[in-house]
């Protein structure tokens, strides 16, 4: 699965939203993530990928859509 897909995925299993129609709207904005929901994102997504997130590269405006989350995991795997 590709990480389009799998973020997809794990957004609609923790969230019940699914966001494939809504890659580029703010999900703050949307309701979808606040503070406990990207601490519980952040979780998966360092699980599921295998990868650690520092906090610092979580900002709210550097991950607050789909597409931003997807290209931070993709820069994230190859660093």
């Amino acid at each position: 699965m590709d990480i389009k897909s799998e973020v997809i995925d794990i957004i609609d299993e923790l969230f019940m939203e699914d966001v494939s129609d809504m890659m580029d709207e703010d999900l703050f904005d949307a309701g979808v993530l606040d503070s406990m929901g990207t601490v519980e994102l952040i979780v998966e997504i360092e699980s599921r990928f295998d990868i650690t997130v520092p906090v610092s590269e979580f900002g709210r405006d550097d991950w607050n859509t789909a597409n931003k989350i997807v290209a931070g995991i993709a820069e994230l795997r190859n660093a």
